[in-house]
């Protein structure tokens, strides 16, 4: 059975997106009570306590961490401080549903990733099924009529969503370059843990330049607690061992093509939890990006 269709890695790629649309709704929810790069950082602080238990071996003198830190160092920068930093920015001018729609051009920016640097060979399915997800990222941005593409102003949030699954591209792919010790990967929490302890420091390091620049009052309280634990334990820890085993089952590329599926799981959870109710261009995007899907993992 190819690998990227076993019940499995299905599972395993699905989850992911679920949790992460999830995230999104968290983060709209609560961009009023702390300041987004602050937000990124509190989230990965919490996750570091919860992952020490399962994983503190990996601080210990011999361990690979230390041996390839500077690779560690790159994933915690671009999967935990840039992507998600971004996107908690992006949610400050636009809604959960667009934000995610935006991010599904991710196929795109996977295979450029993967051929210019990587030295990946691109199928002609996933061209095609890039290119459905494409043009509903496109449908999305021209808010339903592809005439006012001429006219496009993106808000910030668009701007911050593109450069974060530019990052988020990067740091998949590196995923597949598995230079550390079999002991450290074979060990899912090692692993991130590795990650999350330059990524928090990272986080910790863009907080700090946010309440320099721009302070804010945070406005401590149980929504606001809740949030935090959720997207330190769902969205974190558990999103990011299910796309790790996923992207080693399926490949980056197809792996992509599932991602996609966050914005179906983001309208669903807006229209229950923030009253905003989808459009029928969101319907047609959802579409066009489960076809993408559909046409990528097949077979040749």
């Amino acid at each position: 059975m190819n690998p990227a269709s076993h019940p499995t890695t299905i599972f395993l790629l699905t989850l992911a997106p679920l949790l992460w649309a999830g995230n999104a709704i968290v983060g709209r929810m609560v961009h009023e009570l702390v300041p987004p790069i602050t937000l990124n950082f509190l989230r990965w602080a919490i996750a570091l306590v919860i992952l020490l238990p399962l994983a503190g071996p990996v601080f210990k003198r011999d361990s690979g961490l230390w041996r390839h830190w500077r690779r560690f160092a790159v994933l915690g920068l671009l999967g935990i401080g840039m992507y998600n930093a971004l996107q908690y920015l992006a949610l400050q001018s636009s809604s959960p549903i667009n934000v995610t729609l935006v991010a599904a051009g991710m196929p795109v920016w996977m295979m450029l990733t993967g051929w210019m640097f990587f030295g990946a060979v691109i199928s002609r399915r996933q061209i095609i099924g890039a290119l459905f997800s494409i043009t509903g990222v496109l449908l999305v941005l021209a808010r339903g009529e592809f005439n006012h593409l001429l006219e496009l102003r993106l808000v910030a949030g668009d701007l911050f969503m593109i450069l974060a699954t530019i990052a988020w591209s990067l740091y998949s792919w590196l995923l597949t370059r598995t230079s550390e010790p079999k002991d450290l990967r074979a060990n899912w929490a090692s692993f991130l843990l590795a990650q999350v302890v330059f990524g928090a420091a990272w986080s910790g390091l863009f907080a700090g330049g946010e309440w320099l620049l721009a302070p804010r009052q945070i406005s401590w309280g149980w929504p606001l607690i809740a949030a935090l634990f959720y997207v330190a334990i769902g969205p974190a820890v558990i999103a990011f061992r299910c796309w790790g085993a996923g992207v080693e089952r399926a490949g980056p590329s197809v792996a992509a093509f599932f991602s996609n599926l966050t914005p179906l799981f983001a309208a669903l959870l807006s229209s229950a939890f923030l009253g905003e109710l989808p459009h029928l261009y969101h319907g047609a995007a959802f579409l066009l990006i489960v076809g993408g899907i559909v046409v990528s993992s097949r077979r040749g």
